[in-house]
């Protein structure tokens, strides 16, 4: 063979193979985010394994009194399972409250074959956050632990309606506000771009000078009393029916 046509076929190859890449990149841009065919990576821990104590008390309920589906399902930390009035508030409306105190976003996430899709729930509620950054965690972390929460909810449970709290400002967690505002930031971002409602509770509860209301606390400074619930009942009442 001469060496112009052995010359002709390696162009024609390198053109080939130049398609091909081109033609992949293109399929790989054209897929929305989240739409991979692929299972969310699932914690590989959780933040302290005292949290399966609740899980057992949690089965416990639901074997006495099994819960309505299509309910709207709250989980998260001590602020979600503090919510004494929570049926109340949102009278007329199928609610569950499945908060664990001291818990973090990816212990929500390791437990949802518990906590979120025996109750194939129409809307899921999720507060986290503020543990994890008082824990070490990043504001990055926290937002893409949210990330996760929402692609695995949405993996088995695609109609549920995802509605993400931001962190609240607590006065004894003050030293974390420039922290929660970046958290906050990055979270709404991923639940927008995940199909889920994020609902800015941090704003409301700061005072005129940017700092959190004590008016909205109990002593410790860190849970909120009835006027605390009361904004976040305000907030959320557009998407909880």
């Amino acid at each position: 063979m001469t060496l112009p046509r052995i010359a002709d076929r390696c162009l024609s190859f390198r053109l080939l193979c130049a398609s091909l890449f081109l033609l992949a990149l293109a399929a790989c841009a054209s897929q929305p985010i989240g739409s991979l065919d692929r299972a969310p990576q699932i914690p590989a821990e959780v933040s302290n394994a005292d949290w399966a104590q609740d899980m057992q008390r949690f089965a416990a309920q639901d074997q006495a009194q099994p819960p309505p589906r299509d309910a709207v399902l709250f989980v998260g930390s001590s602020s979600i399972r503090l919510w004494d009035t929570l049926a109340q508030d949102f009278a007329g409306v199928a609610v569950i409250n499945r908060g664990f105190g001291g818990s973090e976003v990816r212990d929500s996430t390791w437990y949802a074959d518990r906590i979120v899709y025996p109750y194939h729930p129409s809307t899921v509620v999720l507060y986290a956050g503020d543990n994890d950054m008082a824990n070490g965690r990043t504001p990055e972390q926290v937002a893409q632990d949210t990330a996760t929460f929402i692609d695995r909810v949405h993996k088995r449970l695609p109609k549920a309606k995802i509605v993400i709290i931001s962190t609240k400002p607590s006065p004894s967690r003050a030293n974390l506000l420039e922290a929660q505002r970046q958290a906050n930031a990055l979270v709404q971002r991923e639940a927008q771009q995940r199909g889920a409602v994020f609902v800015d509770v941090f704003s409301a509860m700061l005072d005129e000078q940017g700092q959190p209301r004590e008016s909205l606390f109990i002593q410790d400074r860190l849970h909120m009393n009835a006027a605390g619930y009361a904004i976040w009942k305000q907030l959320l009442a557009p998407y909880v029916h």
